[in-house]
């Protein structure tokens, strides 16, 4: 243990956050500043010994199902919204390297120029050596959220957990916290309530990958200083899901 290293009790975790994450106040894109702030949460934990996997949506760009909605052929719409992704995945690969972690952009649709392909034992290696890899395009298949392919990456790299960066919300509550006053809480919820209940933690292919094989969910504060690194020390205020 490095004197930068602290006690933690993960080795190896799954950070997923949506690409409306990075967009700051904005409307829409990425909001330089605030792909650093999130860069430098990844950083801290990343200087704490734990090696990291990233799964970053591209709501901020474009997302399949909108498109699908206005009329656009629903594939076509996936495969713009995976490239989204891609560009989100390079513009937090800048952000890290410029503050001294080594990353990988590792694609799961061929585009060597800018991204390794999605080889799992190559992956694993890269995480050995401490390097943050970041999962993008999805899973290379439409009709699959990226909520689907962080828990699908998150197992295939046997993190011990995903942990899910929320905007404006410290864990999974009961209703919106938003819309009702009298909103409570959960510290910790099972798989099938999330089902049940429609908490709107992951879609349900999601959640159901990740109660299938023990998979615990950790939904925290993103937009919280110092909230990734306050979890993995065992302190913070988060939700957790399991089974």
């Amino acid at each position: 243990m490095t004197e930068t290293e602290t006690p933690t009790t993960f080795n190896r975790v799954m950070l997923k956050i949506s690409g409306e994450a990075l967009m700051g106040d904005q409307g829409y894109g990425l909001h330089p500043p605030t792909v650093e702030r999130i860069a430098r949460e990844v950083k801290a934990v990343h200087d704490m010994g734990v090696e990291i996997c990233m799964v970053i949506g591209g709501g901020n760009v474009f997302r399949g199902l909108q498109g699908s909605a206005q009329g656009m052929e629903r594939t076509t719409a996936d495969y713009m919204g995976m490239l989204a992704t891609v560009m989100n995945a390079l513009a937090m690969q800048s952000a890290l390297e410029g503050l001294g972690v080594f990353t990988r952009v590792i694609s799961a649709i061929t585009m060597n120029e800018v991204a390794e392909p999605y080889i799992r034992r190559r992956a694993v290696r890269h995480l050995e050596k401490k390097r943050v890899c970041i999962f993008a395009a999805g899973t290379g298949n439409p009709y699959f959220t990226t909520d689907t392919a962080a828990t699908l990456r998150a197992n295939e790299m046997s993190c011990e957990a995903i942990f899910m960066g929320k905007n404006g919300v410290d864990g999974v509550y009961d209703k919106d916290p938003a819309k009702h006053n009298d909103a409570k809480r959960y510290d910790m919820v099972t798989y099938d309530e999330v089902l049940q209940k429609r908490l709107g933690v992951m879609d349900a292919s999601a959640i159901a990958l990740a109660r299938d094989n023990n998979l615990p969910l950790i939904v925290f504060p993103l937009d919280t200083p110092g909230g990734f690194k306050s979890i993995l020390e065992g302190k913070g205020t988060f939700t957790r899901v399991q089974g």
